[in-house]
Protein backbone atom coordinates (compact mmCIF):
# COMPACT_ATOMS: atom_id res chain seq x y z
CA UNK A 1 0.00 0.00 0.00
CA UNK A 2 1.14 3.49 -0.72
CA UNK A 3 1.64 5.67 2.30
CA UNK A 4 -0.17 8.96 2.96
CA UNK A 5 -2.97 8.43 0.39
CA UNK A 6 -5.49 6.56 2.55
CA UNK A 7 -7.89 8.32 4.94
CA UNK A 8 -7.18 8.04 8.65
CA UNK A 9 -9.24 5.39 10.44
CA UNK A 10 -10.24 5.54 14.08
CA UNK A 11 -11.86 2.98 16.41
CA UNK A 12 -15.62 3.50 16.75
CA UNK A 13 -18.50 1.82 18.55
CA UNK A 14 -21.66 1.12 16.52
CA UNK A 15 -24.79 0.69 18.65
CA UNK A 16 -27.94 -0.98 17.31
CA UNK A 17 -31.44 -0.16 18.55
CA UNK A 18 -31.66 -3.77 19.79
CA UNK A 19 -28.77 -3.06 22.16
CA UNK A 20 -25.99 -4.86 20.31
CA UNK A 21 -22.66 -3.05 20.19
CA UNK A 22 -20.03 -3.55 17.49
CA UNK A 23 -16.48 -2.27 17.85
CA UNK A 24 -14.78 -1.55 14.52
CA UNK A 25 -12.73 1.10 12.73
CA UNK A 26 -14.10 3.87 10.55
CA UNK A 27 -13.05 7.02 8.75
CA UNK A 28 -16.08 8.71 10.33
CA UNK A 29 -14.21 8.89 13.62
CA UNK A 30 -17.21 9.01 15.99
CA UNK A 31 -19.64 6.54 17.54
CA UNK A 32 -23.01 6.15 15.83
CA UNK A 33 -26.33 4.29 16.06
CA UNK A 34 -27.99 2.03 13.50
CA UNK A 35 -31.54 0.67 13.31
CA UNK A 36 -30.82 -2.91 12.25
CA UNK A 37 -27.82 -5.19 12.67
CA UNK A 38 -27.06 -8.83 11.91
CA UNK A 39 -28.40 -9.84 15.35
CA UNK A 40 -31.87 -8.37 14.78
CA UNK A 41 -32.30 -8.19 10.97
CA UNK A 42 -35.03 -10.58 9.70
CA UNK A 43 -32.73 -11.95 7.00
CA UNK A 44 -30.28 -13.25 9.58
CA UNK A 45 -32.71 -14.16 12.37
CA UNK A 46 -35.52 -15.66 10.31
CA UNK A 47 -38.04 -13.74 12.45
CA UNK A 48 -40.21 -10.89 11.29
CA UNK A 49 -39.56 -7.70 13.24
CA UNK A 50 -42.14 -4.96 13.08
CA UNK A 51 -40.44 -1.70 12.18
CA UNK A 52 -42.22 1.50 13.20
CA UNK A 53 -44.33 2.12 10.12
CA UNK A 54 -47.78 2.57 11.62
CA UNK A 55 -49.62 5.47 10.17
CA UNK A 56 -47.26 6.08 7.27
CA UNK A 57 -49.72 4.88 4.65
CA UNK A 58 -52.49 6.96 6.19
CA UNK A 59 -50.24 10.04 6.28
CA UNK A 60 -49.35 9.51 2.61
CA UNK A 61 -53.00 9.12 1.62
CA UNK A 62 -53.91 12.25 3.57
CA UNK A 63 -51.19 14.27 1.83
CA UNK A 64 -52.16 12.82 -1.55
CA UNK A 65 -55.80 13.82 -1.01
CA UNK A 66 -54.67 17.40 -0.43
CA UNK A 67 -52.62 17.26 -3.62
CA UNK A 68 -55.53 15.81 -5.59
CA UNK A 69 -57.89 18.46 -4.20
CA UNK A 70 -55.59 21.27 -5.22
CA UNK A 71 -55.04 19.62 -8.59
CA UNK A 72 -58.79 19.39 -9.28
CA UNK A 73 -59.29 23.00 -8.14
CA UNK A 74 -56.62 24.13 -10.59
CA UNK A 75 -58.16 22.03 -13.36
CA UNK A 76 -61.62 23.49 -12.68
CA UNK A 77 -60.24 27.03 -12.69
CA UNK A 78 -58.42 26.34 -15.95
CA UNK A 79 -61.59 24.91 -17.50
CA UNK A 80 -63.59 27.96 -16.43
CA UNK A 81 -61.01 30.24 -18.03
CA UNK A 82 -61.21 28.26 -21.27
CA UNK A 83 -65.01 28.44 -21.26
CA UNK A 84 -64.87 32.21 -20.70
CA UNK A 85 -62.36 32.58 -23.54
CA UNK A 86 -64.60 30.56 -25.88
CA UNK A 87 -67.62 32.67 -24.91
CA UNK A 88 -65.66 35.86 -25.62
CA UNK A 89 -64.51 34.49 -28.98
CA UNK A 90 -68.05 33.56 -29.93
CA UNK A 91 -69.28 37.03 -28.96
CA UNK A 92 -66.53 38.62 -31.07
CA UNK A 93 -67.37 36.36 -34.03
CA UNK A 94 -71.07 37.22 -33.85
CA UNK A 95 -70.26 40.93 -33.47
CA UNK A 96 -68.07 40.83 -36.61
CA UNK A 97 -70.78 39.21 -38.71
Amino acid sequence: MKEKIHPETKPVKITCTCGAQINTISTLGKDFTIELCSKCHPFFTGKQRLVDSTGRVERFQKRYKKFEASKTKKAKAKAEVKVEEKDEEQKEDTAEQ
